[in-house]
């Protein structure tokens, strides 16, 4: 992508990065962000980078919208007023301020880089063929730097539990509550019945074809999260208990899947995360299958926050 259409992308991304700062209505502000995330989506592609376009288009646009939209109802459902601070500009113009001189910093670094660029990626290239997998991205995340991953995998859980933490005694135990008052044969709950079918398939396609092609657990998960979160907000299913031990084992199982391949590379390879020869690429595999599941149950009642309502569960 080249000549008027990267510019005029460029211009889109930037106008509508100002119009987010200026925006004065919440969901306003959160459209915005939403229609910049698919954007940068755009922006990645173009860059042949589509791992991170497809990340981008599930975190940025996807489950942080539905974050920031949950977030704007609730503040306007709990009676708070839109906020007015009395120096609305200035704050403002201190936040555009702030973001020209972090993008100015940004590129006196990337000019500043030698030529060519540091870049481990002709290693990558090197050893590529000895992990099995056709997707540089995978091999990266779950052979080369595979300890990250398994620690990101962690991290979500620890930031659930966090979220959890924020319950209150009399809630504790309860299913969080994300549904809105829907029509039950209104636009909401026909799309919560037509459209997960249609990406679950997506959803584990793309975790197959992950090891191979762009694609993965990840990307994959976000998918699986956002379809429940659509059937549980259309009112068509709730979330389970947060005390429910079933929940429970799917938050964990994938990255116990995770730690004990390590402990078995460990025992056969000589080093924890270290996979035997020839067994590489199945043992992603299977760490990306255990994964997805954990993962998507983990975003989505991240997204679905701690219980609020101490009443019995309808």
């Amino acid at each position: 992508m080249n000549g008027a259409p990267t510019l005029a992308l460029i211009a889109l991304i930037l106008g509508l990065a100002l119009w987010i700062v200026l925006a004065r209505e919440t969901f306003a502000a959160v459209a915005g962000f939403i229609a910049y995330g698919l954007l940068l989506t755009l922006a990645w592609v173009g860059l042949s980078a589509v791992d991170v376009a497809m990340t981008e288009a599930a975190i940025g646009a996807g489950l942080t919208g539905a974050l920031l939209i949950g977030a704007a109802s609730r503040l306007r459902g709990g009676g708070y007023a839109e906020v007015r601070m009395r120096r609305g500009l200035a704050v403002r113009v201190l936040a555009i301020a702030a973001s020209i001189g972090v993008t100015a910093v940004l590129i006196v670094c990337l000019r500043l880089l030698p030529e060519p660029s540091p870049t481990l990626a002709p290693l990558v290239a090197e050893h590529l063929p000895a992990i099995g997998v056709g997707n540089p991205i995978t091999a990266v995340l779950l052979a080369f730097r595979a300890m990250d991953t398994l620690l990101e995998a962690i991290v979500l859980l620890f930031a659930l539990i966090a979220v959890w933490s924020l319950t209150p005694d009399a809630a504790w135990g309860q299913p969080p509550d994300v549904s809105h008052d829907a029509d039950p044969q209104g636009v909401l709950a026909y799309v919560a019945r037509v459209l997960p079918p249609i990406g679950i398939v997506i959803a584990v396609y793309i975790l197959w074809v992950g090891a191979d092609a762009p694609g993965g657990k990840f990307q994959g998960a976000t998918i699986l999260a956002s379809m429940w979160l659509l059937v549980m907000m259309a009112g068509l299913t709730r979330a389970p208990p947060v005390s429910s031990m079933a929940l429970r084992a799917w938050l964990v199982a994938g990255p116990l899947v995770f730690v004990a391949i390590g402990l078995y590379g460990a025992w056969m390879a000589g080093a924890f995360l270290a996979y035997p020869d020839g067994f590489a690429k199945p043992l992603i595999v299977v760490i990306e299958i255990a994964l997805m599941p954990s993962l998507a149950v983990t975003l989505a009642l991240l997204l679905a926050g701690a219980p609020r309502d101490a009443g019995a569960v309808r």
